[in-house]
């Protein structure tokens, strides 16, 4: 029970604050700058990382190794922080909040999904494979480039609970499709290469 309450506290603030950033960027008409939201973005998954382990994502809690159930168990945990997140945002910036930063497939469907699926896979693998002390500040630094190279083109989410979230609560359900099944396939594919590099 105490790593489901570490799950949804931990998300709750990474979507607190990295949804945040795009709402105050939005409102401010754009003076954090794509790359000052990724630098947000990234700060954010080194440092709950390092303060409380958790995954903060269902991609990752995928590739994980945990039993299904307690994945399961994960992903609800994930989901209901980062609804909590959405909703807190909402009440705090009201008619100004937007879209709550959801992501949406500037890009085209086709294209996004493809941009999804590599940046998710190269996040899980620098989670599966870096040393395990290194991990915080890797996945951190995935999420920054990740940001700065696809926000512009799909918000960069890597994340379903990251996308699902602002979606349900603002209503922009467009694409959401995307953003639940491409990170989801990007993270088997990490898995499934670490588990092959690991044979040979």
């Amino acid at each position: 029970m105490r790593r489901l309450a570490v799950e949804a506290a931990a998300t709750f603030g990474l979507m607190f604050l990295g949804t945040g950033a795009c709402v105050v960027n939005a409102v401010s008409g754009g003076r954090l700058g794509v790359a000052g939201v990724g630098l947000i973005w990234g700060a954010l998954v080194w440092l709950l990382a390092t303060l409380s382990g958790a995954h903060m994502n269902p991609a990752v809690t995928v590739a994980s190794g945990l039993p299904a159930r307690e994945q399961a168990r994960y992903a609800l945990a994930q989901t209901f922080g980062a609804l909590a997140a959405s909703l807190a945002l909402l009440l705090i910036f009201r008619g100004r909040a937007g879209d709550l930063g959801a992501t949406t497939p500037a890009a085209g469907a086709a294209v996004s999904f493809f941009l999804e699926f590599m940046m998710t896979t190269a996040l899980v693998l620098a989670v599966l494979r870096a040393p395990p002390k290194l991990v915080p500040a890797a996945a951190g630094l995935i999420v920054v480039l990740a940001s700065i190279f696809g926000g512009p083109l799909t918000g960069a989410s890597m994340n379903p609970a990251r996308s699902l979230a602002p979606a349900l609560v603002s209503g922009r359900l467009g694409g959401l499709w995307i953003y639940l099944s491409a990170p989801l396939l990007g993270a088997f594919a990490a898995a499934a290469l670490t588990s092959a590099s690991r044979r040979n």
